[in-house]
């Protein structure tokens, strides 16, 4: 953990929650055709980014399962053919296979992808605690998905379940020794509290363990701007449409709780889940899980005849309940 972080003193309440998330890592593309090329292999529209925004997006294999979703946006438009072209957030535990994907497609195209040396922290505030935090940073972006460029960092504005603002805020060691100022303004909390948020606001996180198992509309990929519909050709790209035009999606993302601290929530995603009062067979799978003060919240994609009156159960028929919960967008047609 960087030493910044260290400084922040915990704090429960009066001020914004800065979670350290050192389970995400950022790459960044750079070269002439470093957005050419991702345009190609993502389901997100690249080039048709705007900079001040940021998209989720997907990387499938030909048959359109996920290898990795990720928060992407263009860099600064700079002369250098060595200058980032391209950002991306993705999961840090299956980063240097998605790398490694990537580069074997890069064939003549100028283009280097890479690890950047860069930390990112999930900042969480009320209304009136970002004040407070903007007092000292700089004005904020408040409508998710939207980014800004300031002397502390990028901050990219997160969606969020309920009336918080939520911000993914990706910094260099020098940045981070220049935002001392922000400190009073911070309370450190557990990178699981940010998890928990994610989860409830709906967004998808592919890791190690669910990789080529779901397609972005599973994870309701494409009802939160992650897939472009206009855009040309990506590995999976005909499957993906194929499902969206012939409206053939069964099965959806949902989200839900399960009391008990004692389930480990590392350890969940893949998991099955149940319908109990249908045993035989599972009815769909964990897509991830974080733990936060006794509640294991779970985003499973399942059948939508499952939902919202099934039993649901983790892992068997007779396992800990899932309590569902709604998302705050609906995936209902």
């Amino acid at each position: 953990m960087h030493a910044f972080y260290s400084s922040i003193p915990v704090r429960a309440e009066g001020c914004a929650q800065c979670a350290p998330l050192e389970d995400l890592l950022v790459f960044t593309a750079a070269g002439a055709d470093a957005l050419s090329f991702l345009h190609g292999q993502l389901t997100q529209d690249v080039t048709g980014l705007t900079p001040d925004a940021a998209r989720l997006a997907g990387y499938c294999t030909a048959k359109g399962r996920l290898l990795a979703t990720l928060v992407m946006w263009r860099g600064a438009t700079a002369d250098a053919d060595d200058a980032p072209q391209f950002y991306g957030l993705v999961r840090q535990d299956l980063s240097q296979a998605l790398l490694k994907r990537l580069s074997m497609f890069v064939l003549r195209a100028k283009v280097k992808l890479a690890a950047a040396p860069l930390h990112v922290a999930g900042v969480q505030a009320a209304p009136e605690q970002a004040a407070a935090l903007e007092a000292l940073s700089g004005a904020l972006p408040r409508s998710p998905w939207q980014r800004v460029d300031l002397p502390s960092g990028t901050w990219i504005a997160a969606p969020s379940a309920d009336t918080r603002l939520r911000w993914w805020w990706i910094a260099s060691d020098a940045q981070l020794e220049q935002s001392a100022a922000l400190v009073p303004a911070l309370g450190l909390a557990p990178a699981e509290h940010w998890h928990a948020a994610d989860l409830a606001a709906g967004i998808p996180w592919i890791s190690s363990a669910t990789q080529d198992v779901f397609i972005p509309q599973t994870v309701n990929l494409d009802l939160i701007q992650g897939v472009s519909f206009t855009k040309g050709c990506y590995p999976g790209q005909e499957v993906v449409a194929r499902s969206h035009y012939r409206g053939t999606v069964k099965r959806r993302m949902a989200f839900g709780t399960v009391a008990g601290s004692s389930l480990q929530d590392a350890a969940l995603a893949g998991v099955d889940v149940f319908d109990a009062a249908q045993p035989g067979e599972p009815i769909g799978r964990v897509v991830q899980a974080a733990s936060d003060q006794g509640i294991v919240s779970v985003l499973f994609e399942t059948t939508l005849a499952a939902l919202p009156d099934g039993d649901l159960r983790l892992s068997s028929a007779d396992g800990p309940r899932i309590a569902a919960a709604p998302l705050p967008y609906s995936i209902t047609p």
